[in-house]
């Protein structure tokens, strides 16, 4: 039985993030429901959060080329 360690870290079995199609990196929310009950989800991916994530996926200038073409059209 897993345990909370002296960092308040628990690890969680791996069958179980299987069964709940979760694993290692993924962002979850930990919401505390009754005395001694915790709910553990996937968290969710917000704009904010996503906006940018690929900044720098392009070479450099590639954008303002893609916007001089369209104003030429």
């Amino acid at each position: 039985m897993p345990k909370i360690s002296a960092e308040n870290q628990v690890t969680i079995p791996v069958a179980v993030l299987d069964e709940a199609g979760l694993r290692a990196g993924d962002h979850v929310v930990v919401e505390a429901l009754a005395e001694g009950e915790l709910r553990i989800r996937r968290g969710e991916l917000s704009f904010e959060r996503a906006f940018g994530a690929l900044t720098g996926a392009d070479p450099p200038g590639y954008l303002e080329r893609l916007d001089r073409e369209d104003a030429e059209l």
